[in-house]
């Protein structure tokens, strides 16, 4: 059975950081692209950063100030965000989707396997 954690959301002013944990478990961790998606109140989900090996891709809104990172070692994958909006208020999810192909992808439906969720609240 999958099951994927995500923990490390919480409250922080603007322009503070907060780092997010995903572990992952059944799963062979290192065959899996491993994404950030968030939704906000009233909005749909968004995708915000996946990584494969060391390869990153980020939605614009994030770039720059967001950085993904994994630990295959202890089927881990973390959001670093920095510098952080008003506008970043969300509940942070993370996914997982078998590697298939050489391309990345954002769309939400690709992703076999979701975590519960985390809050994070931006105060301005």
């Amino acid at each position: 059975q999958v099951q994927l954690v995500e923990s490390g959301g919480g409250l922080v002013q603007a322009g503070g950081s907060k780092r997010l944990s995903c572990v992952a478990s059944g799963l062979t961790f290192s065959n899996y692209d491993m994404a950030w998606f968030r939704q906000a109140p009233g909005k749909e989900r968004e995708f915000v950063a996946v990584i494969r090996r060391s390869i990153t891709v980020y939605a614009d809104s994030v770039a720059g100030r967001f950085t993904t990172s994994r630990d295959n070692a202890e089927n881990t994958v973390y959001l670093q965000m920095d510098s952080l909006k008003s506008e970043d208020t969300a509940a942070y999810y993370c996914a997982a989707r078998r590697i298939l192909s050489d391309l990345f992808v954002r769309e939400i439906e690709e992703y076999s396997y979701w975590g519960q969720g985390t809050q994070v609240t931006v105060s301005s």
